[in-house]
């Protein structure tokens, strides 16, 4: 059937929408395929919901061709799964939750975890109904604190989630390789650039995690990578190489400066310089102390943490709360330190920390042996060479420093190089989080009970129709990949001749009746009008009909490239069947 932009549900604008900050959501919005309807939720028009069909049809392919089987959940879920894995508080303020008119608990389902086991529980009970492998493509909702980027980033999205069954650890990494296979397939076949990086798994629980990364400069996730070896990692999951302890004995005793007005590292660097001491600082010689509150699930009460980072470093918050999930973090306020008069701002030492039971936790570069310089607890005062291990012992490393290019790659090859990226899948080795939590067992061959253990694979479909987005436009418009363009053709009409018409209508009914899908810009506009939206909207192959018909030519464009070429109307139908099927 073909489509006519006379009777498509269709507006496209010429001005960018006012809340637009990436280009896939200005284009998406220009171009018709998507509308705002509240912070974080769109609709998708029928260009859009096109584009979301063909993304998720590449996807089904590609999980249905590893043997995995589809099914469908409902969003609206019932407390009592999430209580049990103590994810109705862990997920907090991300959860929308409601109550039913009888007053019981419901959420809309983030994701899915706690159902799938609670129904493979439910079906399966012999070692030889597994291994097995469920998907759903579904919406799914999370209340951002910050919906952005149209749909890159929204409170309801369409994701593809994925689990493994398997009895045993090697079957579940089998089962894990299989989808990281299959989700190189897809997302090769949908043209993407994208590198695979090491990752946390965050609330999700488990241990291998890695995530893909769609290259993008406005992505919101920063990725590094080895100069020498084929090392990427999320900077959240970034192992910093820890240097050897150093030995104690003869190191000077620590002591005790009156430093004043030197509340930043800048201004003791600066004030130790120009003591005299014969000694050169710098601010990797100091120890800057950083004081969070952080508060687990469930809990009322907020407790101090003292972060120590060496002083040429600043505390990457994401890193912070990554090392600490699922606690949530603030830093402190104005109440907090009056509340607590031991804690000197600008001055404030390990020592202190520790009297009052202040838990501290080091940067894995501060190793016994190393000596810093750092506050004393004293308004206007400092303390030099403060040793690790002998002078104080903190209670444990944590990964919060930033990371930065130049820093040694975490696996001794090369240092890393830093760039953007935007996650449009995760993989995880969950292990038995949730067949623990729901004792999800099979009866092996020798009747005995076998804990079944699970992988959780996510793609985030919606977001995909933004990232091709992202890495498929130009200053005119969106440029859509042939696998998800909304259609294979888009026919202009170029001029108000009625044999122009008719012929060209007969070409599209001729490249319909071919298999091609094809959209049909058949309005009494002006030729630079339909010009226009046929490279905002994006189908990558644009056959124009104007007055070369009466000569027996027509013009196919490629929107990729912007080559014209004329052929000949008698072979245009076989060249473009040729073209959009490779």
């Amino acid at each position: 059937m073909i489509t006519r932009m006379s009777s498509l549900f269709l507006r496209t604008l010429r001005e960018d929408p006012a809340d637009a900050e990436v280009p896939s959501h200005r284009l998406l919005v220009r171009a018709g395929y998507v509308r705002r309807v509240a912070p974080g939720g769109y609709s998708w028009l029928p260009l859009g919901l096109r584009v979301l069909r063909r993304v998720e049809q590449v996807v089904r392919e590609e999980m249905n061709a590893i043997g995995a089987q589809e099914i469908q959940f409902p969003a609206l879920l019932p407390r009592e799964p999430y209580e049990a894995t103590n994810r109705w508080t862990e997920y907090g303020d991300n959860l929308f939750r409601l109550k039913d008119r009888k007053g019981a608990d419901y959420l809309l389902g983030p994701t899915h975890e706690e159902l799938f086991a609670l129904t493979v529980k439910g079906e399966y009970s012999s070692y030889k109904d597994f291994p097995v492998t469920l998907y759903q493509i579904q919406t799914k909702y999370r209340d951002e604190a910050r919906p952005r980027a149209g749909i890159l980033r929204g409170r309801e999205f369409v994701m593809k989630d994925s689990y493994s069954f398997d009895l045993d650890d090697e079957g579940l990494e089998r089962s894990y390789q299989a989808h990281r296979d299959a989700y190189i397939k897809l997302f090769d076949r949908l043209g993407l650039e994208y590198v695979i990086v090491a990752a946390t798994s965050g609330a999700m629980g488990g241990s291998a995690s890695e995530e893909f990364l769609a290259v993008a400069e406005n992505g919101e996730d920063t990725f590094v990578r080895s100069t020498e070896s084929g090392y990427a990692a999320n900077v959240e999951a970034v192992v910093t190489p820890v240097p050897a302890a150093r030995p104690i004995e003869g190191l000077p005793e620590a002591q005790v400066h009156h430093t004043p007005n030197t509340p930043t590292i800048e201004t003791l660097v600066a004030f130790f310089n120009a003591a005299g001491l014969g000694r050169e600082f710098t601010a990797a010689d100091t120890l800057k102390n950083v004081l969070v509150k952080t508060r687990q699930p469930g809990a009322k009460e907020w407790e101090l943490l003292g972060i120590g980072v060496p002083g040429d470093r600043e505390v990457d918050f994401k890193r912070l709360e990554a090392a600490l999930e699922p606690a949530e973090v603030q830093l402190l306020e104005e109440a907090d330190f009056a509340k607590h008069p031991f804690l000197v701002k600008g001055y404030i030492g390990p020592k202190a920390l520790q009297e009052n039971g202040v838990r501290y936790l080091v940067d894995p570069r501060v190793v016994e042996g190393t000596a810093w310089l750092t506050g004393a607890d004293q308004r206007d005062h400092h303390v030099l060479d403060l040793v690790v291990g002998r002078d104080f012992t903190p209670d444990g490393t944590i990964e919060a420093a930033e990371v930065r290019e130049g820093d040694a790659s975490p696996d001794g090859h090369g240092t890393l190089v830093a760039a953007r990226g935007i996650e449009i899948g995760h993989i995880f080795q969950l292990g038995r989080k949730y067949t623990d939590a729901f004792e999800v067992d099979a009866l092996g061959p020798d009747s005995k009970p076998v804990r079944i253990t699970m992988g959780s694979y996510g793609v985030g479909v919606s977001r995909l129709v933004a990232v091709l987005a992202e890495q498929n436009h130009d200053e005119q418009g969106l440029v859509w990949p042939r696998e998800v363009s909304p259609f294979d053709v888009h026919v202009v009409i170029a001029g108000k001749d009625e044999t122009v018409r008719e012929g060209t209508e007969k070409l599209a009914a001729e490249l319909d009746a071919a298999g091609l899908e094809i959209i049909l810009d058949d309005r009494k506009a002006t030729p630079g009008v339909k010009f226009a939206d046929a490279e905002l909207v994006g189908v990558p192959t644009i056959l124009v009909v104007g007055r070369g018909l009466a000569n027996g030519l027509v013009e196919v464009k490629d929107r990729r490239t912007g080559e014209r070429e004329e052929i000949a109307v008698d072979s245009v139908v076989d060249h473009l069947a040729k073209l959009v099927r490779g």
